[in-house]
């Protein structure tokens, strides 16, 4: 066994995300999942279940130290008006022992709420949920 194995092991310090090509260096985490939507097929005198694909749905949230008003400004308009804006999230993260990185493009993505929550002695944080709708791997390690 490597007794460096640890040092290959990713974490989030070694992370960035963008949004709209610009960086978000004040996120504290980010989560983002694709999950396959399938539908049960059965058939007569046959006491299996199978599984029918019929796509895939994509959902995360970004969460920041909160130092700026991220989503009252991407999505208070939208959500008056009805108009949602063009989002795109870039993930990159990096194994340092290896030099590389896994890179994921997420494309069409919706901000589904916003807004903010504080309590004496505590770190304000800004949790950002989203959807989105089709991603791009640019990347893997």
């Amino acid at each position: 066994m490597n007794p460096y194995m640890g040092n290959q092991v990713v974490s989030g310090n070694d992370a960035n995300v963008w949004v709209n090509n610009e960086i978000w260096p004040d996120l504290k985490s980010l989560e983002y999942k694709m999950t396959g939507e399938f539908e049960d097929v059965t058939f007569l005198g046959d006491p299996r279940t199978y599984k029918k694909y019929m796509g895939f749905g994509g959902e995360g949230t970004l969460t920041s130290n909160k130092i700026r008003s991220r989503g009252i400004s991407i999505m208070a308009e939208a959500f008056k008006t009805g108009e949602m804006p063009d989002i795109r999230i870039v993930t990159k993260i990096q194994n340092r022992s290896t030099g590389k990185a896994e890179r994921v493009a997420l494309l069409g993505v919706i901000f589904s709420e916003f807004g903010a929550s504080t309590e004496a002695k505590s770190i304000s944080e800004e949790e950002l949920p989203f959807t989105f709708s089709d991603f791009e791997i640019l990347g893997t390690m």
